[in-house]
């Protein structure tokens, strides 16, 4: 624990010598003078942090009147990183996580261009994405008609039957590596309602989403039963495209702190959305 600890404060004291962000005399936030320059060229290479806000899981995103008006955890989070840094934020905006995720190869000139994102830890991601620690843990789960056979989140791993996924969605990427009899038939886009048009409309087994998404639509269709278990916990974090090792690092700090402060929780709250705060790394 003594070694964690020591290991914690070192990292931190490599980036910034106070977890607090100085204030100008209006009380306007300015930029911490002992925020490194290679901080600031991995975060925000062209004076602004441009932050990749996934729409598609609401629990983290909330359009809001035009795009530099998003809600949620995620904008919450951009813009206090923003100030930390002392530069101003515009998000891009996503309806999928999958497209966050593409647009990663965009050239330095394309509006898709994005320094950080908000999306689940997956293995095909992590290797052109340095992750920090998650901040948010939601659930990957069914959801099926009421009168389905099927019960358990095991049950639907069985030769013959169709799962509607949304595609590249880091339950279609779980999935995929998982399971082992069912078909996953992937919806056009990714994002929404786009699964559950799919589940209905061929008349499949069983959809996959997150689970709050999916307990919205069921409560108002009779119809539909979401399952009580998971298939897997979706692990939401932070991340910088590879090859910023000051920028990966500076953001691993801040989610911490931004666990332990409350901050979190308070992001959560402000936007009505309910899930599990990730525990201290």
């Amino acid at each position: 624990m003594h070694r964690l600890l020591c290991v914690a404060l070192a990292t931190i004291g490599m980036f910034v010598s106070h977890p607090v962000l100085a204030q100008s005399p209006k009380g306007s936030p300015v930029q911490d003078s002992k925020i490194s320059a290679d901080v600031l060229k991995d975060l925000a290479p062209t004076g602004t942090l441009r932050a990749a806000i996934n729409y598609g899981n609401g629990v983290l995103a909330q359009r809001g009147a035009h795009e530099q008006d998003a809600k949620g955890v995620s904008a919450d989070l951009a813009r206090e990183l923003a100030k930390r840094l002392g530069v101003p934020v515009t998000f891009v905006g996503f309806d999928a996580a999958g497209k966050v995720f593409e647009a990663l190869k965009a050239p330095d000139n394309d509006p898709r261009k994005w320094d950080v994102a908000f999306l689940a830890i997956e293995p095909v991601r992590a290797a052109e994405i340095a992750f920090t620690a998650p901040y948010v843990l939601i659930e990957g789960t069914y959801m099926v008609k009421t009168d389905s056979p099927l019960q358990n989140v095991d049950d639907v791993d069985r030769p013959g039957l169709r799962v509607s996924v949304g595609p590249n969605s880091a339950y279609d990427l779980y999935l995929t590596r998982t399971l082992k009899h069912a078909q996953l038939v992937r919806a056009e886009v990714g994002g929404g309602r786009a699964m559950i048009d799919l589940f209905l409309r061929e008349k499949l087994d069983a959809v996959a989403g997150v689970r709050q998404p999916l307990e919205d639509y069921a409560k108002g269709d009779p119809s539909m039963r979401v399952m009580s278990g998971r298939f897997m916990e979706i692990r939401q974090a932070m991340g910088t495209p590879q090859g910023r090792p000051a920028g990966a690092g500076y953001l691993q700090v801040f989610v911490e702190e931004m666990k332990a402060t409350g901050f979190v929780a308070d992001a959560l709250k402000r936007s009505g959305q309910q899930a599990t705060v990730a525990p201290a790394n």
